[in-house]
């Protein structure tokens, strides 16, 4: 459960500490971790300590030490050296060795547990039982943030996570999938989506700068109950997915500001390729040139702005007026009415959005 990388950083601290050498086996005698170079020499006799009924005995000068986990024995300390104070010193890191495992079991468990709720797969009654049990608060307000990185199994990007929320004992980091890393953070008092926004900006920031790593970020809404949890998570999930089709010049997106792109995405295909055929008579918008594409975006920056719009695309107004007349004469609609607008960007959503559809399929 505790990786060997860790258990070498104890003892090398405790060494430190108590200045005596020690060396964590097995049961079946291999050594974990040790801080001097013939642990190995004493393999054999730790599996006979293994097998004996005393937790602790001396042999040879070498102090034997059983760590148990939740009465399971996990490890054999051994500790070199003679007298009193060895053996105390011995006690004493066994005692935190098995803390460690408490301590990395808890995580464990939680882990697990957040994952679970997450994904539906426990009862109501369950949910309050459990997190009882683990310490976890269930009537505090939370949010999932939904980390997407670049490459699948980018654990620099993981761990440059769990570093930036170290400080944070509250909050949760895991993973249910190879690419997406899932932050379920609680709120303190005060905090808005405006202050989750900045945050999930500069999580993207340290991850470009330090992890290396491309990303992109989606949050719920917040909730006020940890079985609501879950719906944060799949709205996080929705409005990821929404970004990428409808938003893709942004990196951080809200479920809460998805607009019109959320009711598209939830329509189905059949009915789609009716509202396009009916409104482009069979034809698509990737038919429209460069120069009419560029005029229809800008038109629509411009909240149908005729003047500003010929100022920023440096053209005489009398010419914007000409392209918009030929758009209205192949579509039928008229972007300086408000209902044809209204209309034409929806099908434009519409169109990108049954694209998306069709590369994701293949």
């Amino acid at each position: 459960m505790i990786s060997n990388q860790i258990l070498q950083n104890t003892i090398d601290g405790l060494k430190a500490i108590a200045r005596v050498d020690f060396c964590i086996v097995d049961t079946d005698g291999s050594v974990l971790a040790t801080t001097f170079s013939d642990g190995e020499n004493f393999s054999e006799a730790s599996v006979n300590f293994v097998n004996s009924p005393a937790d602790s005995q001396v042999v040879s000068g070498c102090h034997f030490f059983k760590v148990y986990d939740e009465q399971q024995l996990e490890y054999v300390l051994l500790v070199l050296g003679t007298g009193n104070d060895v053996d105390t010193i011995g006690k004493m890191a066994t005692f935190q060795i098995q803390n460690l495992l408490v301590a990395y079991k808890e995580r464990f468990d939680k882990d697990n547990f957040i994952k679970n709720l997450l994904l539906d797969n426990l009862l109501r009654v369950d949910i309050y039982t459990r997190a009882k049990k683990l310490h976890i608060d269930t009537d505090v307000k939370r949010i999932v943030l939904l980390i997407e990185t670049k490459n699948e199994k980018d654990v620099n990007a993981l761990e440059t996570v769990r570093t930036l929320f170290a400080s944070r004992i509250r909050d949760f980091i895991t993973a249910v999938d190879e690419k997406n890393i899932i932050v379920v953070r609680e709120m303190k008092p005060g905090e808005t989506y405006e202050d989750v926004e900045k945050h999930a900006t500069a999580i993207l920031g340290t991850l470009n700068t330090e992890a290396m790593s491309s990303a992109h970020i989606a949050f719920g809404t917040i909730v006020n109950d940890i079985r609501e949890v879950s719906r944060s998570y799949k709205e996080a999930k929705l409005a990821l997915d929404v970004g990428k089709i409808f938003y893709s010049e942004k990196s951080v997106v809200a479920f809460a500001n998805l607009g019109i792109g959320r009711l598209i995405y939830q329509l189905p295909l059949p009915l789609c390729q009716m509202f396009i055929k009916e409104i482009f008579d069979g034809k698509s918008p990737d038919e429209f040139d460069e120069e009419t594409v560029t005029t229809i975006n800008k038109f629509f920056e411009n909240s149908l702005n005729v003047s500003e719009t010929s100022r920023q695309l440096y053209i005489h107004r009398n010419t914007l007026v000409y392209r918009l007349d030929k758009l209205q004469k192949n579509t039928g609609l008229d972007l300086r009415v408000f209902d044809d607008a209204i209309t034409f960007k929806i099908a434009l959503m519409v169109v990108k959005y049954m694209k998306y559809m069709e590369n994701r399929d293949k």
